[in-house]
């Protein structure tokens, strides 16, 4: 037996080799050129600095050559289509935030779908909103504010940077999860402007990342009631949860993650999760993530398609039950 094996043993490896050969070429050929990192979004928005964040990171530490080329619109859909256009080689990536997640509910129509045309890479950081208002509405407290848009159903107003953002899915959410009846006005030209309607009394209450509006708030130009996160912020440490105001269903969560399409090698895959996975251990990154009121994520592809399975399920279910519309 011991003869066998030795005459054998060879061809056992040549057979392992042969095995193996395919990951390990994959690995010394990838990436094979430039990579694109495609952000369905407007520049200067949370996607875009995260993408870009990513991209810089991937350049750096892994001397990739990496560029961000911004394609937005309807609801981050013209982006994504625009991956799909691209060979499955992983050389053609999307970063992506929460609109991709309820885009298929709000665009039936779509020629894709999100959860077979594309592969999870990594989610990278999940971010919380707060809810303002201006200083001219009473209300103090979330509880008070349900009550006062309870007692004037339809007469009060909230802003987002267009349909289909975080701040729309979240402004319908609390309307679905409240009772309360308020009409949703919609800025595609972009936040500034939401912002200044909201400062001169136009709109009264917005759900916003913190920062473009921590100024305002240290100023006393705009109130902030609640954050629709499970924990308070450490930018924002008086201002309590949705939990915490009596509203543990509130919690709304935006987030960022990376796909690449479907057919890409899973080889690949597991290269890009392990170079962003790094990256999100560098201090100096998480020190940034921090600093838009978010916090690092990472973990495995599986993990991210889990989570992203259960985004689309929930806000399928938000989309029908608050009967939004295009």
């Amino acid at each position: 037996m011991k003869r066998l094996w030795c005459h054998r043993s060879p061809m056992w490896f040549l057979a392992l080799a042969a095995i193996l050969m395919p990951s390990i070429g994959w690995a010394q050929q990838y990436p094979s050129g430039l990579i694109r990192m495609v952000v369905p979004s407007p520049a200067g928005t949370p996607p875009d600095i995260m993408g870009r964040m990513f991209a810089n990171e991937l350049s750096d530490n892994e001397g990739w050559r990496v560029i961000v080329e911004n394609k937005p619109g309807a609801i981050q859909t013209i982006g994504l289509a625009e991956v799909l256009k691209q060979p499955a080689d992983g050389q053609t990536l999307a970063s992506i935030a929460l609109p991709a997640a309820a885009a298929p509910a709000l665009l039936p129509n779509v020629s894709f779908k999100l959860h077979s045309d594309f592969i999870p890479v990594i989610r990278l950081a999940t971010a919380y909103h707060i809810l303002v208002v201006t200083p001219s509405v009473p209300a103090k407290s979330l509880s008070e504010f349900v009550t006062l848009l309870k007692q004037q159903p339809d007469k009060l107003t909230f802003s987002s940077g267009g349909f289909g953002t975080p701040a729309h899915l979240a402004g319908e959410m609390f309307k679905l999860q409240t009772g309360v009846r308020s009409t949703h006005v919609p800025y595609p030209q972009g936040l500034p402007r939401a912002i200044a309607d909201l400062l001169n009394g136009t709109n009264q209450y917005q759900f916003i990342t913190p920062l473009p509006v921590m100024q305002l708030i240290a100023s006393g130009k705009l109130r902030a009631i609640a954050v629709t996160g499970p924990a308070r912020l450490p930018m924002l440490k008086d201002v309590p949860t949705v939990g915490e105001a009596g509203f543990p269903n509130l919690i709304i969560q935006d987030w960022f993650g990376i796909l690449a399409k479907t057919g890409t090698s899973p080889q690949i895959v597991a290269t890009l999760n392990e170079a962003m996975n790094k990256a999100l251990a560098k201090p100096r990154v998480r020190d940034a993530i921090a600093k838009m009121a978010a916090e690092p994520v990472g973990g495995t592809p599986a993990e991210f398609g889990k989570f992203l399975d259960s985004e689309l399920a929930h806000w399928a279910k938000v989309v029908k039950e608050s009967g939004i519309k295009m």
